[in-house]
């Protein structure tokens, strides 16, 4: 199913019995890959949406139904290449919605923090969130994003 929310499209893409969430990332959102049957929620590319709240609100509604079924393992792949001061509050929410899920015992969450050998600012975005959140944060360097 594929629908259009203003200039944003959405797509749920039905594995099992909850929907995948899928969107198409832009040169302003991310790409977003949430997957239930495998347990992986992947966010890739840039983040300066214009109304971040609006952008993030599909994803925050799609994990509280993801913690109603979760996998045993959820991995969580972040790999963004820059993400605006309004993003980062999202990320952060988002961490946080995750980080219930870990702590209720519905999921055993990890965090992969992808960032370009370079980027000192992505790597420190990457251990702020680590030392701030209760969730296993693994810091990965690569190449090019």
């Amino acid at each position: 199913m594929l629908f259009r929310k203003k200039n944003l499209y959405i797509r749920l893409v039905n594995y099992d019995k909850m929907d995948a969430l899928k969107l198409e990332g832009s040169p302003k959102t991310p790409v977003v890959n949430f997957d239930p049957s495998e347990g992986l929620l992947e966010l890739k590319g840039r983040s300066i949406p214009e109304n971040s709240i609006e952008f993030y609100k599909p994803l925050f509604d799609w994990i509280d139904s993801y913690g109603n079924q979760p996998k045993e393992q959820t991995e969580v792949n972040i790999v963004l290449e820059y993400f605006n001061t309004s993003s980062s509050k999202c990320i952060l929410d988002f961490f946080k919605k995750l980080e219930t899920l870990n702590n209720g015992g519905k999921t055993a969450v990890s965090v992969n923090w992808h960032y370009e050998e370079d980027d000192e600012d992505m790597l420190e975005a990457g251990e702020d969130y680590q030392a701030i959140i209760d969730l296993p944060v693994k810091m990965i360097e690569v190449e090019e994003i």
